[in-house]
């Protein structure tokens, strides 16, 4: 017993350094995807904490395999439930502190989504198709920001199923929690993936 809970220890403590790793002052994440590949370029000055986890979660290999799930045409795409719900119950709970809000969610920014509580962001993100500087007021902080260029990609991404249930005819998110990619795939053929996020650089 003594050995098993000091592995446990060890495994909390390696997540908890994993987690809380600090990211550079600039990096870039490469995100490959269905539709093809596009670059965030990420500025810790502008969201510090939002920009630390994003960094970590990338690391861990966490948004591979992960549908954008909501895709809303001129408004944005979200993603970030992981498809394997083992994962995904790893790091729900791990929210995160608010960071001020210092950019504004225009075209082409990419921010935390979050529960209109305090302090509840976790790993969802969404990216901004147009000017949604709205949002900044109810704390949805920009951590990155993603080219022109990078936007083709984005505006292709299928949007047909539009809003989520219960107030849309798109996926639930708490089904994504609970049944992960296999109800996806089944229930929402179409839908866009990243297939693998990796930092290609630190700017």
């Amino acid at each position: 017993m003594i050995t098993a809970s000091a592995l446990v220890s060890t495994m909390l403590m390696s997540f908890q350094t994993e987690v809380y790793a600090k990211a550079p002052e600039t990096y870039r994440v490469k995100m490959e995807t269905t539709k093809g590949t596009f670059y965030i370029d990420v500025t810790r000055s502008w969201c510090p904490i939002g920009a630390d986890q994003f960094y970590n979660l990338v690391n861990s290999g966490f948004y591979n395999d992960c549908a954008f799930f909501r895709v809303i045409e001129g408004f944005m795409a979200q993603v970030g439930i992981n498809g394997n719900p083992e994962v995904q119950k790893k790091w729900r709970d791990q929210t995160i502190q608010d960071d001020p809000v210092s950019k504004s969610n225009l075209r082409g920014y990419v921010s935390f989504a979050k529960t209109g509580a305090p302090h509840s962001r976790t790993t969802q993100i969404f990216i901004n198709f147009g000017d949604n500087r709205r949002l900044d007021k109810y704390g949805f902080a920009p951590f990155g920001y993603i080219s022109a260029q990078g936007m083709k990609v984005v505006d292709a991404l299928y949007s047909g199923y539009g809003e989520g249930a219960p107030a849309g005819r798109g996926p639930s998110q708490g089904r994504i929690h609970e049944e992960g990619n296999p109800y996806l795939k089944r229930d929402f053929p179409r839908l866009d993936y990243i297939t693998k996020a990796t930092i290609v650089k630190n700017k």
